[in-house]
C-alpha cells in the first residue's frame, strides 16, 4: 500500500500515515513559473495499491489539477490500483441545474477524475448522496457519526438534547444523528433569497430549555448557521452548538461565527484549518484521520467499510 498526498491537507495526510503506520510516499508537487502544476512520484509504485489524499478545497481549481495530474502520474507509473481519497469533494454543491444554461459541475469533476485514471473514490459526507451515481467507478462515502457521536455524548452528558437540521435538505442527516443519540429532532424552515444569504422563517419542533445541536455537511459563509442559532435562541433554546463536517469558512465567516449566539462550532479537519479558525474562541477542529485511515486499510484489504457505521 502507498499513501501519497497533495498540498491541500498535509497535516491530515501525516495523521493518516501515523494511523496506518506507513510513511507518506515522497512526491514532488510544484508549480512552474506560469503556475502549471507538476507532479512527480519519487518512489516506485509499480504494482502497488495507491491512495492519493487530496481535498479539493481552496484554491479548489489548483488542488483539483494536482489530483488529476497525480492520478495520471500514478497510472503511468504502473500502479495496480489508484484510489482518490477526497476528504472534501469540491464542486459538490453544483449537483443539479439551478436554472437555464447552468452546469452540473459535480458530474463534470466526477468525469475528470474517472478519465484521469482513478479506479475508485473514497470521500466523506457528500453534499448530496446521489453524487455517487455521477461516477462510473466505485465510490465509498464515509459518514462522520463515529467521530461526532462519542464527543457529543461526552460533552453533553445528562443534558436534554435536540438535534436540529438548519434546512429541510439536511433532515436525513439530522434524523440519523438524533437516532444514534436518542435525542429529539427539530427543523429550521428557511427561505434562501439568493446564493450566500438566507432568511430563517420558522422553527419546527419544541426546543425550549434544550441544548440544541445544529448539524450540517458544509459551513461556508456561516450565515445559515448563525441565523438558525438566533432563531433557536428566540424559541427558548438553552444553548446552541453546531457540528459541521466541512469547515469551508470563507470570507468573514469566522468573525460571523464568533459574534453569533452559538456557544461552539465543531468542524473536522477534512479541510485544513486556517490561522483564523485555529485562533477562534468558539471553533473546535476534530480529526477524522482514524476514520479515513481505517477506511483506507479496509479498502486495501478488501474488507467491509459499511461495517464501520453500524
Amino acid at each position: 500500500m502507498k499513501l501519497i498526498a497533495g498540498n491541500s491537507n498535509k497535516a491530515l495526510a501525516e495523521q493518516v500515515s501515523s494511523y496506518l503506520n506507513i510513511p507518506v510516499t515522497q512526491a514532488k508537487v510544484k508549480r512552474f513559473a506560469d503556475m502549471e502544476v507538476f507532479v512527480e512520484i519519487m518512489e516506485n509504485v509499480r504494482g502497488e495499491d495507491c491512495f492519493f489524499l487530496q481535498s479539493t478545497s481552496y484554491p479548489a481549481n489548483d488542488h483539483l489539477m494536482e489530483l488529476l495530474i497525480a492520478i495520471d502520474a500514478l497510472k503511468r507509473g504502473s500502479a495496480k490500483r489508484i484510489t482518490a481519497v477526497l476528504p472534501y469533494f469540491g464542486y459538490a454543491r453544483q449537483d443539479r441545474k439551478t436554472g437555464g444554461r447552468t452546469p452540473i459541475s459535480a458530474k463534470l469533476v466526477a468525469n475528470l477524475i474517472t478519465a484521469a485514471g482513478a479506479d475508485r473514490v473514497l470521500t466523506m459526507e457528500l453534499h448530496a448522496g446521489q453524487i455517487q451515481g455521477f461516477f462510473d467507478i466505485p465510490v465509498d462515502n464515509l459518514i462522520v457519526a463515529p467521530v461526532f457521536v462519542p464527543q457529543i455524548q461526552d460533552k453533553f452528558k445528562g443534558e436534554k438534547l435536540c438535534i436540529v437540521s438548519p434546512d429541510v435538505g439536511g433532515v436525513v442527516r439530522a434524523r440519523a444523528l438524533a437516532k444514534r443519540l436518542n435525542a429529539d429532532l427539530a427543523i429550521i424552515d428557511k427561505r434562501r433569497e439568493e446564493a450566500g444569504m438566507s432568511e430563517v422563517m420558522n422553527v419546527i419542533g419544541d426546543v425550549k430549555d434544550m441544548v440544541c445541536i445544529l448539524v450540517d455537511d458544509i459551513v461556508d459563509s456561516g450565515g445559515t448557521l448563525c441565523n438558525a442559532a438566533s432563531a433557536l435562541k428566540e424559541n427558548g433554546a438553552k444553548e446552541v452548538h453546531s457540528y459541521v463536517v466541512h469547515g469551508v469558512l470563507s470570507g468573514g465567516a469566522v468573525a460571523r461565527v464568533a459574534a453569533s449566539p452559538m456557544e461552539s462550532l465543531v468542524v473536522t479537519d477534512s479541510i485544513a484549518a486556517t490561522e483564523s479558525v485555529k485562533s477562534a474562541h468558539n471553533i473546535e477542529v476534530l480529526s477524522v484521520s482514524s476514520l479515513i485511515g481505517e477506511a483506507i486499510r479496509r479498502t486495501s484489504e478488501e474488507r467491509s467499510i459499511s461495517a464501520l457505521f453500524r
